[in-house]
């Protein structure tokens, strides 16, 4: 069973059935110290999270040499409450010799398929993607 605590004026823990932890707090603008991120910031780390595996998972299966790998997240909310995302726009950005066509596909399985938040966010929102495929790094 998951778990959240609170922990005092806007700080929770949250806990896995591991026992393993995750902080949350809001900005001193609504209460908090700022000691975490916003549990609206770890909804976007956990979509950042979920397709990221996805993708590196695939790409090994596809023996793409990946150098280094991040994914930029950019969205718009609704103005009125509950503020649900509606745009969501992910920019996945890798450093390697790479197959773009590999790549591609890697990120549109991860997308349309595998990634249950992706599938999730798509009820609410415009979600999209593009992708960066930069040299590798002369050392």
């Amino acid at each position: 069973m998951e778990k959240v605590v609170w922990k005092g004026g806007m700080s929770f823990i949250g806990i896995n059935e591991r026992g393993l932890k995750i902080k949350m707090d809001a900005a001193p603008a609504h209460g908090g110290d700022d000691l975490g991120p916003a549990p609206m910031e770890v909804f976007l780390h956990s979509l950042g999270g979920c397709t990221g595996m996805d993708v590196i998972s695939i790409l090994r299966k596809m023996r793409e040499p990946v150098e280094e790998f991040f994914i930029e997240i950019e969205v718009e909310r609704a103005s009125e409450h509950p503020r649900v995302y509606t745009k969501v726009h992910l920019k996945y950005i890798f450093r390697g010799d790479l197959d773009q066509k590999k790549v591609e596909k890697a990120i549109r399985l991860s997308s349309y398929k595998y990634c249950a938040i992706t599938a999730m966010l798509r009820k609410t929102a415009d979600v999209t993607y593009e992708y960066q495929i930069l040299p590798i790094s002369s050392k």
